[in-house]
């Protein structure tokens, strides 16, 4: 059974009297470790099925099933929760606490987990290493440059090792060399440590680092070959 199952997934938003309908019968399944990559003109609604896997935001209809676990009726309380463990999210601005270092920030999500001191220090050093970024734990957000604030965001996304990370134009501040390292550190993250990840990008040569290219257009996934996303993946199997 595939890890994620997205599943004529309906999404529409009223902006006046228009209405708006960014997903329109999406569908979509891949697999534990597998590295995606999701491309769509802008307002196509890519950060909007970001947002509905990783349950900050709900469809109007369809189903999505992460680990066998149909997300989509959970209650506010049990999607935090849900959330907590299983998804990890990359941010295109680091949202970083200032005030807080890169240990510190790193942490945070294992707060909201029931989890020993000893325990959160041991993940945290881990995923710092896993950054290149050990030697950088005791700085502020104000003391690394714009790549170092990237890997502590990425860090913070695999430290409580989810079951999904989904990264929203992690390059997209970022210059192109330093774009490169990060892309490339993805890349290792999903091949050395089987990271399951969904990146979302405008740069086709980002989107080049995934294993399987996606391009969402009119409301419907569709892997890059031409190829309905479940059709492509059984032929690539």
């Amino acid at each position: 059974m595939a890890l994620v199952e997205i599943s004529d997934v309906v999404k529409t938003y009223s902006k006046g009297d228009e209405v708006i309908k960014p997903l329109d019968g999406a569908c979509l399944e891949f697999d534990r470790g597998e590295f995606l990559s999701l491309m769509g003109a802008s307002g196509s609604g890519k950060s909007t099925l970001l947002n509905l896997l990783a349950g900050i935001d709900r469809p109007n209809s369809g189903s999505i099933q992460v680990a066998s676990e149909e997300i989509t009726n959970l209650s506010r309380t049990r999607m935090a929760t849900w959330r907590a463990r299983h998804v990890g999210y990359i941010f295109q601005t680091h949202n970083l606490m200032p005030v807080l270092t890169a240990y510190e920030n790193v942490e945070l999500p294992l707060l909201l987990l029931s989890m020993s001191r000893s325990d959160r220090r041991r993940r945290v050093e881990i995923a710092l290493d896993a950054v290149g970024l050990t030697d950088r734990a005791d700085h502020y957000p104000r003391q690394l440059s714009g790549g170092q604030e990237q890997r502590v965001g990425i860090a913070r996304a695999i430290v409580a090792d989810p079951t999904l990370v989904v990264a929203d134009e992690p390059t997209g501040n970022l210059d192109a060399d330093t774009s490169v390292q990060i892309l490339e550190l993805l890349r290792q993250l999903n091949k050395q440590l089987g990271t399951t990840l969904l990146l979302v990008t405008h740069d086709e040569e980002a989107a080049e680092v995934a294993s399987r290219q996606l391009l969402l257009d009119h409301g419907k996934l569709h892997e890059q070959n031409g190829r309905p996303p479940q059709v492509a993946k059984e032929q690539s199997a």
